[in-house]
C-alpha cells in the first residue's frame, strides 16, 4: 500500500463518522501496546496515554470535539453493556458477596459520605466556589452519573465529567500502589476500594490485577454509583445548613 492509497484512505474516513472511531481505537491500541511493553506500569495507564494522544490530536488538526464525537459516540454508547457486564463477574462471586453484605454495606454508605464531605470541604478551605464545590462532589462516580447528579444539585455537569475522568485516571494509577503499601492483601477488600473511589477506570485497572478484585470494583462501582445518587442531595442539603 503506497501514500496515495493511504492518503485516499483517510480523505474517506475524515469524511465520515468513522474517524472519530478509528481514531479512538487507534490511539488505544497504541496506548495498550506502551503499556504492556512497559510491564503494565501505572504511570502509563492506555486511558492517559490514549487521552492525551487524542486531545494532541485534535488540536494539531484543528478538529472540533463535536466533528470527532460523531465516531466517537459509538466507543461512549458500548460504556453501557460493558457497565452492565460487569454482572458476570459479579455472579460468579456471589457466595463471597452474601457473606460480606454487611460490611460491604457500610464501607459503600461510608465511602460516599466522606468522598462527598472531604471533597466539598477542601474545595471550601482553598476558595472554590461553591459551584466548583457542588462539581466535586459526586466526582468518585461514573460520568453520566455524576452529571446528572452534579446538574440536580446546582454543580457544573461539564466540569464534574472532568473531574470524574481525573478521579478515575489517578485511582487507577495510586490506587493499587497505595493498597499495597498499607499491606491490604485481600483481592475482594482492594476491589471494593478501587470501585468506590475510582469508578470504572479504577475497575478496568482492578481487572488486570484479578478476576476477583474487577468483580468487586464493579460491585462497589455500582452500588457506589447508587448510592451517591439517593444520599447526595440530601447530603448536600445537611452541609447547606
Amino acid at each position: 500500500m503506497d501514500n496515495s492509497d493511504l492518503n485516499s484512505i483517510w480523505i474517506y474516513l475524515s469524511a465520515s463518522p468513522l474517524a472519530g472511531l478509528t481514531i479512538t481505537l487507534m490511539a488505544y491500541v497504541a496506548a495498550q501496546n506502551l503499556y504492556q511493553k512497559c510491564n503494565n506500569n501505572p504511570l502509563l495507564h492506555p486511558v492517559v496515554i490514549a487521552a492525551g494522544m487524542l486531545i494532541t490530536f485534535l488540536v494539531l488538526t484543528d478538529t472540533p470535539y463535536q466533528d470527532y464525537f460523531k465516531g466517537g459516540q459509538y466507543v461512549h454508547f458500548l460504556l453501557g453493556p460493558a457497565t452492565v457486564a460487569l454482572a458476570i463477574p459479579m455472579y460468579q462471586q456471589l457466595s463471597k458477596i452474601k457473606k460480606m453484605w454487611l460490611p460491604i454495606s457500610i464501607t459503600l454508605i461510608s465511602g460516599v459520605c466522606v468522598a462527598a464531605i472531604s471533597s466539598i470541604t477542601i474545595a471550601q478551605f482553598l476558595g472554590a466556589s461553591i459551584e466548583t464545590q457542588l462539581s466535586l462532589a459526586p466526582k468518585s462516580v461514573t460520568a453520566p452519573v455524576a452529571m446528572a447528579i452534579s446538574e440536580q444539585i446546582g454543580g457544573l455537569p461539564s466540569l464534574t465529567a472532568v473531574l470524574v475522568v481525573v478521579t478515575g485516571i489517578l485511582g487507577a494509577i495510586f490506587g493499587t500502589k497505595i493498597l499495597s503499601l498499607i499491606n491490604i492483601k485481600d483481592d475482594s477488600i482492594k476491589g471494593i476500594a478501587m470501585g468506590i473511589t475510582a469508578h470504572g477506570i479504577g475497575t478496568a485497572r482492578a481487572f488486570q490485577v484479578s478476576p476477583e478484585m474487577g468483580a468487586f470494583s464493579g460491585l462497589a462501582m455500582a452500588m457506589a454509583t447508587f448510592t451517591t445518587a439517593f444520599i447526595l442531595p440530601y447530603l448536600v442539603n445537611w452541609l447547606g445548613k
